[in-house]
């Protein structure tokens, strides 16, 4: 898979699923599943993940109907005095920020919005890698996820 192709249309694909909360969720795949799906250009996205406030899933790109690339992710939020609804509502907000500045599995490496910071690290490519997605509300980690994923042979 090209990956600079791949890259596009995972950005694409980010931000016209979960990011966007105009998107209808696609049937559950699997029972009780959540399930986003996007297709463009010949490829195609899927996203099942299970949980709202802590949550675990995968995301899986299939290029000419074979799975090509994925990414599994674990997220939960640490705080229980801080609600999902705000926190996810912040994450969204930094999922569709512009990040040309690393690679296209989450948001970009920081973004911040009235006391609120968006950070995302990840170690790697969109070949093999594993990252840290954090939220912090006033200075205080309420929210993390970790992923890790690449290329499938």
């Amino acid at each position: 898979m090209n990956l600079e192709v791949l890259a596009a249309f995972l950005e694409a694909a980010n931000k016209a699923t979960y990011a966007n909360r105009t998107m209808p969720k696609a049937p559950s795949s699997r029972p009780k599943s959540l399930d986003y799906h996007f297709e463009q250009d010949g490829l195609i996205y899927h996203d099942t993940y299970f949980g709202v406030r802590d949550f675990i899933g995968a995301e899986i790109v299939y290029e000419n109907g074979m799975p090509t690339w994925g990414m599994n992710y674990f997220g939960f939020v640490l705080d229980d005095q801080v609600s999902e609804k705000d926190v996810y509502a912040f994450l969204r907000a930094a999922l569709m920020q512009p990040y040309n500045d690393i690679i296209p599995v989450r948001g970009p490496r920081r973004f911040d919005e009235a006391g609120r910071q968006y950070r995302f690290g990840v170690e790697g490519d969109l070949t093999n890698f594993s990252g840290t997605e954090e939220a912090l509300f006033d200075g205080k980690v309420v929210y993390r996820c970790l992923v890790h994923g690449g290329l499938i042979k």
